[in-house]
C-alpha cells in the first residue's frame, strides 16, 4: 500500500487484484475430515493385510518431531478407540541434543493431548559431528546410534511392536537407493524384525502418500520441528530420488504407482536370484505352464500402458514383435 492513499471514487473498483474471498470454514472441515478417513482407512488396510498390530499389542511410535511421525501418532490413536480388539500406544522421543532443538515442544504437546510418552535423552549428535567429516552425510551413523536408543527403551517399555513413520514414498525411494547404489532388489518392509532380533518393527504408513501427510500436518497444525542435523543436507542421494520420482509423476502420471504396485507382484522365477529360486531343478513338465517363457510375448497390459503413453507424446513405440 502506497504511504499516501490516492482517492479513488466510491463507486469505481481499485485498480489491483481482489482480495480472495475467505475460505469457507465448513468446506475446509469437511476436507479434513475426509483427508483423516482416508488416512484411517489406508493405514487399517496395511495393519490388516500385514498384520502389523495384534491384540494386546504395547506399540511405541516413534515421534521425532516431523509430519510423519505426528501423523502416525494421531491416526493410530484414533484407530485404537475404533478397533475391534484392544491395544496400547506409547509415543517415544529421542532428544539428540542438537543445537537449537526446541526440547520443550514435544512434552508439552503429548502431556496436553494426555499421549503417554517417554522423552529419552542421549547426546547422538556430538558423536556424529566427531565422526563424520564436515561435508560427509551423517544419515546412516544418525540412524544406527537412533535405533540402538529406541531398541533399548523398547526392551525397557516392555513394547512389542516399534512404529515407524515411513510412508510409501520412502519405500519408493529406498528401492531406487538400493538398485542405483547397493545393487540389489530391496526396500523397506511394512513389518520386519529388528536387527537385535528382539523386535518387530512396522510401517503402518505403508499405503499412505508423503503429500497426504504433509497436508495433514498443516491442516492438524502439529508442531513441527525441522531436523537441523541430516535434514539441512540438500544434495543427499535420496532427496535426488525423490526429485526423479516427483518429476516421473509430473510427466507419466501413474508410473510410481505401477511401481510402487510391482513391490507386492514378484515372480522369482523371472529374476536371477538363485537363492530365491532353484533355477537348477527346472525342468520340462509336459505340462502347460502359466509362468512359463513369456519372455518373447508382449504383455497386454504393459502395451496398452505403452501406447497411451507415446500417444501423449505423439509418438509411436514399436516392441521387438514389431521388428523382426
Amino acid at each position: 500500500m502506497p504511504s499516501t492513499p490516492t482517492q479513488r471514487p466510491t463507486s469505481a473498483p481499485p485498480a489491483t487484484s481482489p482480495v480472495p474471498a475467505a475460505r469457507d470454514p465448513r468446506k475446509a472441515l469437511f476436507e479434513a475430515n475426509k483427508l483423516k478417513k482416508r488416512l484411517r482407512r489406508q493405514v487399517g488396510e496395511a495393519i490388516g493385510d500385514y498384520e502389523l498390530i495384534a491384540p494386546g499389542d504395547r506399540v511405541m511410535v516413534c515421534v521425532s518431531g516431523g509430519k510423519d511421525s505426528f501423523g502416525l501418532l494421531d491416526i493410530l490413536l484414533s484407530l485404537k478407540d475404533r478397533a475391534p480388539f484392544g491395544f496400547e500406544v506409547i509415543a517415544v522421543n529421542l532428544d539428540q541434543k542438537q543445537p537449537d532443538f526446541p526440547a520443550d515442544v514435544l512434552p508439552r504437546y503429548l502431556a496436553d493431548r494426555g499421549i503417554a510418552h517417554r522423552i529419552v535423552e542421549q547426546d547422538t549428535y556430538s558423536v556424529v559431528k566427531r565422526v563424520i567429516p564436515e561435508g560427509g552425510t551423517m544419515c546412516s551413523l544418525c540412524s544406527r546410534l537412533r535405533r540402538g536408543a529406541l531398541y533399548r527403551v523398547a526392551t525397557e517399555l516392555r513394547a512389542t511392536k516399534i512404529a515407524l513413520g515411513h510412508h510409501r514414498d520412502d519405500i519408493l525411494a529406498t528401492f531406487f537407493l538400493n538398485l542405483f547404489f547397493g545393487g540389489k532388489l530391496k526396500t523397506m518392509p511394512p513389518k520386519l524384525v529388528s536387527d537385535d532380533g528382539r523386535h518387530v518393527v512396522i510401517r503402518p504408513l505403508a499405503y499412505v502418500r508423503e503429500r497426504d501427510l504433509a497436508r495433514y500436518a498443516d491442516l492438524a497444525q502439529f508442531p513441527l520441528i525441522p531436523c537441523n542435523l541430516c535434514g539441512s543436507q540438500e544434495h543427499l542421494q535420496r532427496k535426488q530420488v525423490a526429485a526423479m520420482l516427483r518429476e516421473w509423476e509430473r510427466t507419466h502420471p501413474g508410473r510410481t504407482e505401477s511401481i510402487y504396485n510391482a513391490l507386492a507382484k514378484v515372480v522369482p522365477s523371472h529374476l536371477m536370484d538363485r537363492a530365491l529360486y532353484d533355477f537348477a531343478a527346472v525342468r520340462a513338465t509336459g505340462h502347460a505352464e502359466p509362468d512359463g517363457d513369456i519372455g518373447f510375448d508382449v504383455d497386454p497390459d504393459i502395451e496398452q500402458a505403452v501406447d497411451a503413453e507415446a500417444a501423449a507424446v505423439g509418438t509411436r513405440v514399436a516392441f521387438p514383435a514389431e521388428r523382426d
